[in-house]
C-alpha cells in the first residue's frame, strides 16, 4: 500500500508557492503575445500599426488633432505622427516616473479610464494596452513629444526604457511621434503590406470627418532619413509611393465609395446621426443596389467590428421591423404575403453602422465584436425612427426598396423549394451521391479529400491515380454557372452545381451546416491554361459567395500539378515552375534554347562528352549543351489529361510529393470588390481592371 501511495504522489507532483511565476512589467505580453494582438503572423504584425494609429485617431475624435501621418521606413520601422496634445511628460504620482514612461511600459495605463473626468469622451483604446503592447513587442521604440513649448524624447527596447525622458529642445508644435521596429524574436516574418494599411486608413478617414491621413512608403529609400529633422516626413524631399485621405462627407461618402461599381435602386442615400442617453453618437448610412449580395459594415468608436455585435443586432431588428410595417401600411405587401425575414431585407443592401460610446465593451483585445448592450437599444431606436421618417418622405425610394425585398422573399421561397426537392430526392434514394462522383472508402471527414477536376478525361485519369481509401474525384463538365448574380434557385437548377453541393454535404444557404462537411480538403484541380484558370475562378466565386465558412476554415485548396517533366538520362524529374526547371538545367550545365515550338512540346538530344561546351542541334528545333553523354527530354504539361494515371498520382495527388495552395481571404473587402468586378455585369469596370493589370498577368503562351 505504501508503495502505491508513493507512486501516486510522484505522478501527481508538488504544487506550492514556489511554483508560482510572477511576470513583471510587460513580460506577460512577450510571453503570450497572441493574447494581446491575436496572432504573431501578418495580422498581428499589422495590428501594431493600428494600435498606435488608434491613439492618434482618438485625439482627432476628441477634436484635438486633424492631421496624422504614417510612414513606412527602411529596416522594418514604422513612424506614426499626430498633431494632437502630445502625451504628458510630467511626473506621475503613482508610478513616480514620467507619464510618458508609465504609458509606454505599463499595461492598462492611459487617459481613457476616467469616466466623466476622462480626457477622452470616446475612444477605441479603452484597455490602455495599445502603446505598451507595441513597445513590448518591438526591438526598438522611440517616442518624441512636442508639448508646452518643449521637445521630449524617450527610447525603449523590448518594453524597457533605455534612459529617462529627456528634453532635447524647444518647439512651437504640439503632438506625438512614435517610431517602432517589431522584434524578429516575436514575429516569424516581418513584412509590412503598404496597401493593406492604405485600405484601412481610407476607411478611417471616412469615419472621422475632416481628418487628414497621409501614408508614405519610404522602405526603398537608400539615403539616410533624418526622422528628427522635421515633424512630418512629407516635408522632406524623398520619393516613394504615398496616399492622402480627407473626406468631409463621412459615412455618406463611404457608402458612395462602396457602391461606385453598383447600380443604386433609389436615388437618395439614407443618413442619420444622433446622440442619445448613454451613447455619444449613433450614425447610420445606407443605400440599396441592384445586386443579390449585401455589405453591412459596423464600427464601434471607429474600430471596425467584423464580427458585428450589439449595434448590428439593433440595426437588423429595426430594419426588418420598419420595412414590414411600412409595406403593410401602404399595402405594397399584400395581406396574403408573408412578412420579410432578416435575409430578405439585407439583399442588395450597403450599410454602415457606427456607434460612439463613452464606456465601451469589446469581446477581446482585438475588438472584433461589440458587447455593449446600450448600443443595441440606441441603434434600434435612433435608426428605426429616422428610417421610418425617410420612407414616409421618399415614397418612390420606399417602393423601390420594398419591391427589392419582395423579390428577395420570392426568390428565397423558390430556393427553398429547390433545396427541399434535392433533399427529398436524396432521402428517397438513400442520400444518393452524384453518379459522376467516385467517392472514397473512408467515412472520416478529417482524412477525406475531394478533388474537383476539369472534364471526364482528367476525371478518369485521377480516379486511376488516386488513393481510393481517402481521395474522392468529382469531374465537372466544362465551365460551371457564373453565380455572382445568380439566385439560389437558378444555381440549384444547374446539374454541375447541384452535384457539387450534394457531394460536399453541408447543404447551402440558410440550411448550411459545416458539421456535415464530408471532406476536410476540397481540392480544385484544373488545367494550367486560360480555360482552367476561368473554371477555377468560377468555382472559387461559388465558394466565396455561398460556402464562405469553408474558406475561413481552411478547407479549400488549389492543386499545383507540375509544368514540366524532364527525363535526364535515367532520371525522371518534375518541375512546378519555369524557374525550377531553368535552375536545374543551369546546375547540370544543360542549356536548352528554344528556336521554335515543337508539335508535342517534347525535345530530346544526346550530347557526347567530346561535344562538351558545344551546341548540338535538336530534331525538334531545340539546342542543348551538356557536360556528359545523356539524353534529355523536356515535356511541357498543359492539361491534367496529358498525364497518365501514374504521373498524376505521383505528382499531384500523393500526399508525400504534391504541392497544394490553401485558399484564404485575408482582406474580405478587397476580395469582394475584385470578384464583383471580374464576375459581375459591369463591363466597363472589368475592362478597366484588365487594362490596368494586364502587365502583371502571368500568361502562358
Amino acid at each position: 500500500m505504501a508503495k502505491d501511495s508513493k507512486e501516486k504522489d510522484v505522478k501527481k507532483g508538488s504544487y506550492g508557492a514556489a511554483d508560482i511565476t510572477v511576470l513583471e512589467g510587460l513580460e506577460p505580453v512577450r510571453k503570450r503575445p497572441g493574447m494581446y494582438i491575436g496572432t504573431t503572423g501578418p495580422d498581428g504584425l499589422h495590428h501594431l500599426i493600428t494600435e498606435i494609429f488608434d491613439n492618434a485617431r482618438d485625439e482627432a475624435m476628441g477634436g484635438f488633432a486633424n492631421d496624422i501621418e504614417i510612414a513606412f521606413l527602411p529596416n522594418n520601422r514604422i513612424r506614426v505622427v499626430d498633431n494632437g496634445r502630445g502625451i504628458p511628460v510630467d511626473m506621475h504620482k503613482q508610478t513616480k516616473v514620467s507619464a510618458l514612461e508609465t504609458i509606454m511600459t505599463t499595461l492598462h495605463a492611459g487617459g481613457k479610464f476616467g469616466g466623466e473626468n476622462s480626457s477622452y469622451k470616446v475612444s477605441g483604446g479603452l484597455h490602455g494596452v495599445g502603446a505598451s503592447v507595441v513597445n513590448a513587442l518591438s526591438i526598438y521604440t522611440k517616442v518624441t513629444v512636442h508639448k508646452d513649448g518643449g521637445v521630449y524624447v524617450q527610447e525603449y527596447s523590448q518594453g524597457k526604457r533605455k534612459a529617462a525622458v529627456k528634453k532635447i529642445g524647444n518647439t512651437k508644435l504640439s503632438g506625438t511621434i512614435v517610431i517602432f521596429e517589431p522584434d524578429p524574436a516575436i514575429f516569424s516574418e516581418i513584412k509590412f503590406d503598404f496597401e493593406k494599411i492604405v485600405s484601412h486608413m481610407r476607411q478611417q478617414a471616412y469615419l472621422v470627418k475632416s481628418l487628414r491621413i497621409s501614408l508614405l512608403n519610404f522602405t526603398e529609400v537608400k539615403e539616410k532619413i533624418e526622422t528628427d529633422k522635421v515633424f512630418y516626413l512629407r516635408e522632406l524631399d524623398l520619393e516613394g509611393p504615398s496616399q492622402t485621405f480627407y473626406f468631409e462627407g463621412g459615412l455618406l461618402s463611404l457608402v458612395k465609395f462602396y457602391n461606385q461599381l453598383q447600380k443604386p435602386i433609389h436615388k437618395n442615400i439614407f443618413y442619420v446621426e444622433k446622440k442619445v442617453e448613454g451613447v455619444e453618437s449613433v450614425e447610420v448610412a445606407l443605400q440599396y443596389v441592384d445586386d443579390i449580395a449585401s455589405r453591412v459594415v459596423t464600427f464601434a468608436n471607429n474600430i471596425n467590428t467584423p464580427e458585428g455585435g450589439t449595434h448590428l443586432t439593433g440595426f437588423k431588428t429595426a430594419l426588418t421591423r420598419t420595412l414590414n410595417s411600412y409595406g403593410r401600411k401602404t399595402n405594397i405587401i399584400k395581406e396574403s404575403e408573408d412578412n420579410f425575414t432578416g435575409d430578405d431585407v439585407l439583399e442588395g443592401l450597403t450599410a454602415i453602422v457606427s456607434v460612439k460610446l463613452r464606456e465601451i465593451q469589446f469581446e477581446g483585445q482585438t475588438k472584433a465584436k461589440l458587447g455593449s448592450m446600450e448600443a443595441q437599444s440606441a441603434v434600434n431606436t435612433v435608426f428605426g425612427e429616422a428610417f421610418s421618417a425617410y420612407l414616409e418622405e421618399n415614397p418612390d425610394d420606399a417602393r423601390s426598396i420594398i419591391n427589392k425585398s419582395i423579390l428577395a422573399l420570392k426568390s428565397r421561397k423558390a430556393a427553398k423549394a429547390a433545396k427541399d426537392s434535392i433533399l427529398r430526392k436524396g432521402a428517397l434514394e438513400g442520400m444518393t451521391l452524384p453518379g459522376k462522383l467516385a467517392d472514397c472508402q473512408s467515412k472520416e471527414a478529417s482524412e477525406s479529400e475531394l478533388f474537383i477536376v476539369e472534364g471526364d478525361s482528367a476525371g478518369g485519369t485521377a480516379k486511376m491515380g488516386r488513393d481510393r481509401r481517402t481521395q474522392a474525384i468529382l469531374p465537372l463538365r466544362g465551365k460551371i454557372l457564373n453565380i455572382e448574380r445568380a439566385r439560389l434557385d437558378k444555381m440549384l437548377a444547374s446539374e454541375q452545381i447541384k452535384n457539387l453541393v450534394i457531394a460536399i454535404g453541408t447543404a447551402i444557404g440558410d440550411t448550411f451546416d459545416i458539421s456535415k462537411l464530408r471532406y476536410h480538403k476540397i481540392i480544385i484541380a484544373t488545367d494550367a491554361d486560360v480555360d482552367g484558370a476561368h473554371i477555377r475562378t468560377l468555382i472559387l466565386t461559388l465558394f466565396y459567395r455561398y460556402f464562405r465558412p469553408l474558406l475561413d476554415g481552411g478547407f479549400i485548396y488549389i492543386a499545383q500539378p507540375p509544368l514540366y517533366k524532364v527525363k535526364y538520362g535515367k532520371e525522371v524529374l518534375y518541375f512546378y515552375t519555369e524557374e525550377e526547371k531553368d535552375k536545374f538545367l543551369v546546375k547540370e550545365k544543360v542549356e536548352v534554347e528554344e528556336v521554335k515550338e515543337s508539335d508535342d512540346n517534347n525535345n530530346e538530344v544526346e550530347v557526347s562528352e567530346e561535344e562538351n561546351e558545344e551546341s548540338a542541334e535538336v530534331s525538334t528545333g531545340k539546342k542543348a549543351v551538356a557536360s556528359a553523354k545523356k539524353k534529355i527530354s523536356i515535356q511541357r504539361y498543359k492539361g491534367l489529361g496529358e498525364m497518365n494515371a501514374e504521373e498524376l498520382g505521383e505528382t499531384t495527388m500523393n500526399v508525400n510529393n504534391r504541392i497544394l495552395k490553401q485558399v484564404n481571404v485575408d482582406d474580405a473587402e478587397a476580395a469582394d470588390k475584385v470578384i464583383e468586378v471580374l464576375m459581375g455585369t459591369d463591363v466597363p469596370s472589368r475592362k478597366s481592371f484588365i487594362q490596368s493589370n494586364a502587365k502583371a498577368a502571368n500568361i502562358d503562351i
